[in-house]
């Protein structure tokens, strides 16, 4: 199985500034095989209804991906199959925690608050801001996922450390990549073995949504943004 490791080129993200007085920051993480520019289109309409509101986009490295036979695609870790196996890349999933964890921490040594920095992404994106925001020690402010999903080998850390912060799911009920089982076997880990209070769990389910992201979806994010930064 390949492994990201520490030693690939990563690129700078793309950030999108805020057009009012800076008072919070998503870090918005895209999908395996995705440049996160390519989202900037898609959130747009989210972005300016946050003027306040910092956007950055990381990009993941190019790497070989065992899933792709070898072939190398930006990656944030190595994916044998899908839907996702036992198969755990910890060498990958390590560096791009760490990729990820350099972000939040510059957002705060420029005097942001922990609470005001949002995880969010997705697919192997989401999965990604899931574990890095539930095994960080800063308190952020929350995370969303878009059709991602709680690897199971990268559970005990989060025990260890008891997150409790808003959480936003979001999945297709037709997605055959990162199965709608995947997402409910994963709200309820955060419910009942994280415990994080059903009041900051929002999961919502879309009729008809393969793998991909929709409009409806994008205005819900963008409700549950509004409310947690107001």
């Amino acid at each position: 199985m390949a492994s990201a490791g520490g030693s690939l080129v990563r690129e700078a993200p793309l950030v999108i500034p805020p057009q009012e007085a800076h008072h919070a920051t998503v870090i918005f993480v895209h999908g395996l095989g995705q440049r996160g520019v390519s989202w900037k289109p898609i959130l747009q309409g989210v972005i300016d209804r946050l003027p306040g509101v910092k956007w950055v986009l990381p990009q993941a490295p190019e790497m070989p991906v065992t899933y792709n036979g070898g072939q190398c695609r930006p990656s944030w870790f190595d994916i044998a199959d899908l839907p996702p196996c036992n198969c755990y890349d910890e060498a990958g999933i390590t560096a791009s925690v760490a990729a990820i964890e350099e972000i939040i921490t510059s957002e705060l040594r420029g005097g942001l608050d922990s609470n005001r920095v949002i995880m969010a992404g997705f697919s192997q994106g989401g999965a990604l801001s899931l574990m890095t925001s539930l095994t960080t020690l800063h308190e952020l402010g929350g995370v969303a996922s878009f059709s991602g999903w709680i690897p199971q080998k990268s559970r005990q850390a989060m025990l260890q450390l008891e997150p409790n912060l808003p959480v936003f799911w979001a999945h297709g009920k037709t997605d055959t990549e990162i199965p709608i089982s995947y997402a409910e076997d994963s709200i309820s880990f955060l419910r009942n073995s994280l415990n994080i209070s059903a009041d900051k769990i929002v999961f919502r389910t879309y009729e008809g949504l393969e793998h991909t992201v929709n409009n409806e979806e994008l205005e819900d994010f963008a409700v549950w943004l509004s409310h947690l930064l107001a």
